[in-house]
């Protein structure tokens, strides 16, 4: 900190004060208030703090939390790691993670998809991952073609950086091709409807359970060095490992080899690093179970189709039972059209709640579905329907979910 120019040290300290003070009056984790007022002070600051450091950037639709998380985890057996834990993932996030840890010679750091070029020729990062591209906010929903553009030409412009790639995201490996370094991870993608045409050409993609090209212009899946199988992953070596996580489902254990191979980057094999990553039992609140009014509540964040795809995939059995919880504020996206490319046929059988300020738009969603469902006005009447000690699944959107978060005191 002291090798900062004076103008920055005042900067992030009160930056710093005015997070906690946040924190103090209960109005969130103050990670972005904090750095919204440093950078009005020094607007040049994210560079500043990021000097001299090792950082990683980390991308994507989905999974961006839990795989910074993961990476974090890693890279901790090398040094103290700087990290936007609860997800704060534009400037004034990162210049507050930053500011937090200021001596920290590492740091993993979420990336909102639309900043990563100014964020990577503000950090001069060492290591991008870039997870998976697929549709978000329907306000902006042709966006996705933009990022990826926008990604490579970012990409091409930085030479030294290392890029860890999902190679089963055609665009992810096309935006990946403009790079001079890239690790190619097979990490697996579910959702597919955003990715049948070639990002290259725009004809249709030959796509199989696990390959893709296209038969027009011959752009296709890159080799993976990187591969998960099931619940194990092939290294670059041949060598398999189980991964034995404690975060469930398979959208985590893709998140986990792409930390493995960016920790590689390191100089960490997967058998030191898998051990920290098997330590990780919650993100932010994801994945957390808390006791409530004597039922097990587990939260899960589901922000867009291809989240909700995931979220179902680690759903307690049936019949075990669910709230469904929907908002649309500035952060959600105000377009709740999206619900309409989930499937929801997979929740029936079961009992569905469903709760948050868009309700009756997912209501109309789930009869047309023709799944069961009963609306409920908070959270714990959707609790007091399941019987005493039994448990209950949370899905919710991002507002949703804080406010859920909120009621049960931030304990999840």
């Amino acid at each position: 900190m002291s090798k900062l120019p004076l103008r920055a040290r005042l900067a992030a300290s009160i930056g710093g004060a005015a997070g906690q003070v946040s924190r103090l009056a209960g109005r969130g984790d103050g990670s972005v208030i904090g750095g919204v007022i440093a950078l009005r002070l020094e607007p040049g600051l994210l560079a500043m703090l990021a000097a001299g450091r090792q950082v990683v950037l980390v991308t994507g639709t989905n999974g961006k939390t839990t795989t910074t998380r993961l990476i974090a985890a890693a890279l901790g057996s090398k040094g103290q790691v700087a990290s936007n834990a609860f997800g704060a993932n534009m400037e004034a996030g990162l210049v507050t993670a930053l500011g937090q840890a200021r001596d920290a010679p590492f740091a993993v750091l979420e990336v909102d998809e639309k900043y990563l070029p100014s964020v990577l020729t503000a950090t001069a990062a060492r290591v991008v991952a870039l997870l998976n591209l697929s549709r978000d906010q329907m306000d902006r929903a042709a966006e996705i073609w933009l990022v990826a553009r926008r990604w490579r030409d970012a990409l091409a412009d930085a030479p030294d950086c290392r890029v860890v790639a999902n190679a089963d995201d055609p665009l992810i490996a096309w935006a990946a091709a403009g790079a001079k370094q890239v690790t190619w991870v097979a990490a697996g993608q579910r959702w597919r409807e955003d990715s049948w045409c070639c990002p290259e050409c725009g004809s249709h993609l030959v796509r199989s359970e696990s390959d893709w090209r296209c038969g027009e212009c011959g752009f296709a899946k890159p080799t993976a060095s990187w591969v998960l199988d099931g619940s194990t992953v092939l290294d670059p070596a041949g060598r398999r490992d189980e991964l034995g996580l404690a975060l469930p489902g398979r959208a985590n254990r893709a998140n986990a080899v792409v930390a493995l191979a960016v920790a590689e980057t390191f100089g960490i094999d997967a058998e030191q690093a898998l051990p920290r990553l098997r330590t990780v039992a919650s993100v932010a609140g994801r994945y957390t179970t808390v006791l409530r009014r004597g039922r097990n509540v587990r939260l899960l964040l589901a922000k867009n189709p291809a989240g909700w795809l995931e979220a179902f995939d680690v759903l307690e059995p049936a019949p075990g039972p669910v709230l469904l919880a929907v908002n649309a504020q500035g952060p959600d996206g105000r377009d709740t059209s999206w619900l309409w490319d989930v499937d929801y046929r997979l929740l029936r059988g079961r009992p569905v709640l469903v709760a948050g300020e868009r309700r009756l738009d997912l209501a109309v969603r789930l009869e047309a579905d023709e799944v069961a469902f009963r609306l409920v006005a908070r959270v714990d009447d959707a609790v007091d329907q399941v019987a005493v000690g039994g448990d209950l699944d949370v899905i919710a959107n991002y507002t949703a979910f804080q406010q859920i978060r909120a009621t049960f005191g931030r304990t999840a």
